[in-house]
């Protein structure tokens, strides 16, 4: 059965006078899963969540929210959602609770313990009286978090929100927003430069580069994009696939364009494939391992870009 497309964009452009920020991004976000966008500082993450959000307008191109595209239905429908983009909305001289307070009167919420409950799942009960303005960093990340958790949101589209974190602070945002996915079935959104975090969470990923989206990739696809290889060149390639098929068994491979042979296991013990390989008269001219780490293949991805971090 196929899943509910919750997120549906089309060619979606944002272009500041000659400058464009956003370059015709297409993709689509499913019901239930967690998407990270992918890319360094300035790459374009912000501004897509923003045109989303209905905070900057495009140039061209259009998305659909839960199947809406129109003004009227989308306005519906980001009521259904939650937005944490940049700097969390706050009244600089007022608690958590009084912001959270705020925000219930003004969404019309009648259950003031929600207040209590969204502090207490981000970590936020034991700031007192402590005001937004004097919040640390990773304190004010926090409090983003528990303002777009507030209203039950079914979609939480989320900036950066491990930024400012220390270590144990990231884990706990993490099993945090896993916990919301699974348990509550909140679809998630999720920005970061970070891919190593991310790939620790997320279902699919948008990598956006200078404003293109160059690639979108499955959780399983990132995984074979990454792990570890043994290349195999032969005088026989073709002779070598059906050899190492019948007499090793193996399963998980790729041929290559140029006849070559990609293959996942036995990287970390290539003799029994070498002897095999000669005792059925194929001749190996090429048995290398190979393989990227996440931050590697981010690097790949990216090149040359600035602000890039991927720890």
């Amino acid at each position: 059965m196929n899943k509910q497309i919750v997120i549906d964009v089309r060619d979606l452009t944002k272009q500041y006078k000659k400058q464009v920020v956003v370059n015709h991004a297409s993709f689509q976000i499913q019901k239930g899963s967690i998407c990270g966008l992918i890319g360094p500082n300035g790459a374009g993450k912000t501004t897509i969540m923003k045109m989303l959000g209905g905070l900057v307008l495009p140039s061209d191109g259009s998305f659909s929210l839960f199947g809406n595209s129109d003004e009227t239905n989308l306005a519906k429908a980001r009521e259904r959602m939650s937005f944490m983009i940049e700097t969390p909305y706050a009244n600089q001289n007022l608690t958590a609770h009084q912001n959270l307070e705020k925000q219930r009167l003004q969404k019309g919420i009648p259950d003031k313990s929600r207040i209590d409950e969204v502090l207490e799942i981000v970590g936020l009960t034991n700031v007192g009286k402590k005001k937004f303005k004097e919040f640390s960093l990773g304190m004010k990340q926090r409090f983003g978090l528990a303002n777009a958790l507030f209203s039950k949101p079914e979609i939480m589209i989320l900036d950066e929100p491990i930024n400012g974190l220390d270590p144990e602070g990231i884990i706990e945002i993490r099993e945090l927003l896993i916990k919301l996915n699974q348990q509550e079935n909140i679809t998630i959104m999720i920005s970061s430069h970070i891919l190593s975090e991310l790939s620790l969470m997320c279902d699919d990923y948008l990598f956006i580069v200078s404003g293109n989206i160059v690639k979108h990739l499955t959780r399983e696809e990132l995984h074979n994009e990454c792990r570890n290889y043994l290349h195999i060149h032969t005088d026989n390639d073709e002779l070598a696939v059906a050899v190492l098929q019948e007499k090793l068994k193996i399963t998980n491979f790729q041929v290559q364009k140029d006849g070559s042979l990609t293959l996942y296991e036995y990287v970390d013990n290539v003799a029994p494939v070498s002897r095999t390989l000669f005792e059925n008269g194929v001749i190996p001219l090429e048995l290398t391992t190979g393989g990227e780490s996440l931050e590697e293949y981010y690097m790949s991805i990216v090149g040359g870009e600035e602000n890039v971090e991927c720890n």
